[in-house]
């Protein structure tokens, strides 16, 4: 059953928690679960740590907790102790009875650096993506034996982000690792969403609607800005908006093709003293709604 999400980086962000910090976190809940009507939320940094206080709190809301990002780092040490530093993450989710486990590899990430221009990211070898992906696969074979399905979060200013990036990375791993598709950071990183997910389409077990404007992702690159600065300078924004590149709704149509049953997010951060959270993320949401019903992901 399709399922409709939103992440709380649209009114207070995780890799900068400057931006939005004057927004009470009743006033976040508030706006998501009791005036938009979202289903569910993701992690955010002003969530409680302890798991039952975490499904309180957003159940006051009306809101299921979906799932939360895990930053992997196993670039630089073992499977089995990124097995034991995932274990209170882990227990999170089970709690909540979260069906995934968001997860990056942020051990070289630059995404989070105000200073580096996300142009100065690492990348992989083609032999180094192979080991990478041996040991990622070994993470998400442990992970589904806890019930939890691993998806992995291309993302922008790490070392999948690009879709020859995406394509190697599935390629290098076998049928415990899945995807997080995010268009946005699909379309930022230089590739065609549709095509992107025709290709990765029975792989994917979570999706954002992440919208981008082109324009500004455009200076991104060519100016040598970094992650952040984009964020603040309006790289990213909703499903629905006008200065959106992101056609949505042949997306849907291919989920819809591939059974797709999971979560649909609006992973969307913007400067909410610039654009006002409660009216964009409302936008984005009857948006996708509308468009499921169109692809028949939904029913009418």
């Amino acid at each position: 059953m399709i399922q409709f999400g939103t992440n709380p980086i649209a009114w207070a962000n995780d890799d900068d928690q400057s931006i939005g910090a004057d927004i009470p976190t009743a006033r976040i809940l508030d706006e998501a679960g009791r005036q938009i009507g979202f289903d569910g939320i993701e992690n955010g940094h002003r969530w409680p740590d302890e798991p039952e206080a975490l499904r309180a709190l957003l159940a006051e809301y009306g809101l299921k907790f979906i799932s939360g990002w895990y930053s992997t780092e196993l670039l630089t040490r073992s499977i089995e102790d990124e097995i034991k530093n995932c274990q209170h993450h882990l227990a999170k989710l089970k709690h909540n009875g979260c069906k995934v486990m968001i997860v990056c590899e942020t051990s070289n990430a630059i995404h989070g650096d105000a200073k580096k221009p996300v142009n100065d990211r690492a990348r992989l070898t083609p032999a180094e993506m192979v080991e990478f992906g041996k040991k990622l696969e070994a993470f998400a074979a442990y992970l589904a034996g806890q019930g939890v399905t691993l998806v992995y979060h291309h993302h922008m200013g790490t070392i999948v982000e690009s879709p020859e990036e995406i394509d190697a990375l599935m390629a290098a791993t076998g049928p415990h690792t899945h995807l997080l598709f995010d268009a946005g950071h699909c379309a930022f990183g230089g590739g065609d969403p549709v095509a992107v997910l025709t290709r990765h389409a029975p792989r994917v077990r979570h999706f954002h609607a992440k919208n981008i404007r082109p324009t500004i992702t455009a200076k991104v690159r060519t100016e040598g800005w970094s992650f952040l600065q984009g964020v603040v300078g309006g790289a990213f924004t909703v499903p629905g908006d006008q200065e959106g590149g992101v056609d949505f709704g042949p997306l849907l149509k291919i989920l819809a093709a591939n059974s797709y049953d999971g979560w649909i997010v609006i992973e969307a951060e913007q400067d909410p003293k610039v654009r006002n959270p409660l009216l964009y993320q409302t936008l984005g949401l009857a948006t996708l709604k509308r468009l499921a019903k169109e692809a028949g992901l939904v029913k009418a």
